[in-house]
């Protein structure tokens, strides 16, 4: 596979693929073993990007969230009469 292809490819397609490259890594051939190999720091790189993108909108997200949700009215300390 060309590295140029993986930010176009799915997250779930990505996921298997780091997975199949850590596999061949392992238990390949001579040349899937060096495929793998040469491919895996840009599957690693792909991933964190997408995780990177995938932690800025949850902020976002939650930012949004605080900003819509009104603010609570203060408590005031009540002064009591002495009886």
């Amino acid at each position: 596979m060309d590295a140029a292809k993986l930010p176009e490819i799915e997250d779930a397609q990505l996921a298997v693929l780091h997975e199949n490259a850590e596999r061949l890594e392992r238990s390949g051939t001579k040349s899937q073993q060096a495929a793998a190999t040469a491919l895996m720091p840009a599957i690693v790189a792909e991933l964190a990007v997408r995780r990177e993108a995938k932690l800025a909108r949850a902020k976002e997200a939650a930012a949004a969230k605080r900003a819509a949700k009104p603010a609570a009215p203060k408590k005031t300390a009540v002064k009591r009469k002495a009886s």
